[in-house]
């Protein structure tokens, strides 16, 4: 049965065939006052993807369809919707409803809801049973406080990755303090690091790039106050990295990744004082600030493009396991597949 009951998309059945793409309808949830249905023209490619289908973050409801850095047409809005108009050009990212009502979500915190956090994809709708199905699919369909409008300037297939990595690299970013005066270090240049450089120098911060592992001399000549962001690899040495910030400094971590953290000892923290957070997402005001701010600067996503479908979508996870991507893969082609 078609749109708008169901939507068609790719389907991942288990981890142990996760890069076999099954095309296939799905349903999806009853259609509400506050509801906007998007018709899908591009979605990034993020590696929460890869780690949910193949079993790197446990178990999850299969079947799947993933992708949560969506852009597309609003061909639908709710008779209560004012914040989208159809037609518009919009994008969704990874989280598609809280509750609204609780502290958190009253205080452009909505991200770290208690009460309901849905994610864009993997998580059942309440009193329906359905699951949310992403973006590698003909539509989506989403409360409208979760649904952004896309300035003119930014195109698609560029933007697409904004909407998660870029909002993950942008909000913890503004929440500490980088902008003019402040020295702002990104540890690893990848699909995350990629836009925190991008938009920590945009917001006017000395922006400082530190690989992996850098040479220990180089690293203390060039760090003063840093608000760093993370993306934890095996064998990483964090307790040598903060060591060489600033008293109070932020270290700020943006990864999940799938092995288990580092130990830190009591004595790694009080030389400096330093301070150990993480961040997750971003408000929608972030949202939209940070698409401002890439329309105004003309600021870009590192992409290569790949065909939607079985064997575009087998080539993203075959190669995001392998690394191979600098820095990020967008999915287009939509109307070519769905019609």
């Amino acid at each position: 049965m078609p749109y708008p009951e169901e939507a068609e998309g790719f389907q991942v059945d288990s981890p142990e065939t996760h890069t076999n793409f099954n095309k296939r309808f799905f349903k999806l949830k009853p259609f509400g006052d506050y509801d906007v249905d998007i018709k899908i023209e591009a979605c990034g490619v993020c590696g929460s993807d890869l780690h949910t289908i193949s079993g790197g973050w446990g178990a999850q409801k299969f079947p799947l369809c993933v992708g949560h850095e969506i852009i597309g047409r609003a061909i639908r809005v709710g008779p209560k919707v004012t914040l989208i108009q159809e037609g518009q050009r919009v994008g969704v990212g990874a989280q598609s409803y809280s509750c609204g009502e609780c502290k958190q979500c009253k205080n452009d915190n909505e991200t770290y809801c208690p009460v309901l956090m849905m994610d864009t994809y993997g998580s059942e709708w309440p009193q329906t049973g359905i699951v949310s199905q992403g973006g590698y699919s003909s539509h989506v369909r989403t409360h409208e406080h979760w649904v952004f409008p896309i300035p003119e300037q930014l195109e698609t297939n560029l933007v697409a990755p904004m909407l998660c990595a870029g909002l993950t690299a942008y909000s913890p970013l503004v929440r500490n303090g980088a902008g003019p005066g402040k020295k702002v270090g990104i540890v690893g240049l990848g699909g995350i690091g990629h836009f925190g450089i991008m938009f920590a120098k945009a917001l006017g911060a000395e922006t400082w790039l530190f690989p992996g592992l850098a040479p220990r001399r180089w690293m203390h000549e060039s760090w003063e106050r840093m608000d760093t962001l993370l993306r934890r690899r095996k064998g990483f040495d964090l307790a040598k990295y903060l060591s060489l910030m600033d008293v109070h400094g932020r270290w700020i971590s943006v990864g999940l990744p799938e092995e288990e953290g580092q130990v830190i000892k009591a004595q790694n923290l009080i030389a400096n004082g330093v301070l150990i957070g993480a961040s997750h997402l971003g408000s929608r005001r972030e949202m939209l600030e940070m698409l401002k701010l890439a329309a105004d600067k003309g600021l870009r996503g590192w992409v290569e493009e790949l065909q939607i479908g079985e064997e575009g979508l087998k080539e993203a996870m075959v190669r995001m396991k392998k690394g191979d991507v600098h820095y990020r893969f967008t999915m287009t082609g939509y109307d070519k597949v769905f019609g």
